[in-house]
């Protein structure tokens, strides 16, 4: 019998692909008793392990126009985010749109958050970070160097968990013996080399190994893409890709998120009995 991961990769918006394709697993109650994403991937694993079906896309949709979500105004005044990290991450689970905390602690799923350290440039991992500071790693997570500030959690600096470790399936394979991962980028993608370093390495300046994670992550990304291939060929690992990706990290438009969306939870349908048949030998996927 095969234990087996969930593997949510980033993206920011175009993380509506990664949603449409929860909900529906969530309506087959097909519950991963492992689940690790970085950045808009571990976000969107938050309301799929608290079993809330449909919360983050209808989050998405209702509060994107609003300015407090997404702007260039944030980036340019307070918070210095393009996201509005104290609206996404404190007002929204606390007032509007409530996060369930007991079925998320309490349902059995080992939720893993991946950070990076701007310290060493290192991916860090946190399962289950207790309450108080679970919407900080959220936050810390889904920092993007340049569009986000640096995120200070229990004595650590961390930011986008996607620099270092775009595709956490490594990870999740020190604990599974297979993975079902969702990727926001089509299959033939291949990343190109970011071309602003040297404002990178001015803005980073005191941290040089961060600058260079993130001066190598198109490399790191392209080799996991490259293995991610091999395991499905090995049978180890089950991937979903979108077939096409117009929109991009900061998209504002609500109606293509939801065309996004709905693709994500087509092509979960349509691959609904290969995903089965990938499961048939699972043996700890929940109950609940």
């Amino acid at each position: 019998m095969a234990r087996v991961g969930l593997v949510l990769e980033g993206g920011g918006m175009r993380g509506s692909y990664t949603l449409g394709i929860l909900d529906v697993l969530l309506e087959e109650k097909l519950y991963f008793p492992y689940v690790i994403g970085v950045s808009a991937g571990a976000c969107n694993a938050a309301s799929y392990a608290s079993r809330q079906a449909g919360r983050g896309q209808r989050i998405v949709e209702t509060y994107l126009p609003d300015r407090r979500y997404l702007s260039l105004s944030n980036l340019l005044r307070k918070e210095h985010s393009m996201f509005g990290m104290d609206f996404i991450f404190n007002e929204i689970p606390a007032k509007y749109e409530q996060f369930d905390y007991d079925t998320f602690y309490g349902a059995g799923t080992r939720t893993v958050i991946g950070v990076t350290d701007v310290q060493s440039g290192q991916a860090r991992y946190v399962e289950n970070p207790r309450r108080e500071v679970l919407n900080d790693y959220f936050r810390a997570s889904s920092s993007i160097p340049l569009f986000s500030p640096i995120v200070t959690v229990e004595g650590g600096n961390y930011l986008d968990g996607g620099t270092s470790d775009p595709i956490p399936f490594d990870e999740a394979l020190r604990h599974c013996d297979k993975v079902v991962v969702v990727l926001t980028r089509p299959r033939d993608y291949v990343k190109s080399a970011v071309p602003i370093m040297g404002l990178y390495r001015r803005l980073l300046r005191t941290y040089p190994d961060m600058v260079k994670t993130i001066r190598l992550r198109h490399e790191v990304y392209n080799a996991q893409r490259k293995r991610l291939a091999t395991l499905e060929k090995e049978g180890r690992a089950l991937v979903f890709y979108p077939e096409k990706m117009d929109v991009d990290v900061f998209e504002k438009k609500p109606e293509r998120l939801h065309a996004v969306y709905e693709e994500g939870a087509a092509q979960a349908r349509t691959q609904m009995a290969a995903l089965r048949g990938f499961l048939s030998d699972a043996e700890n996927m929940l109950k609940k």
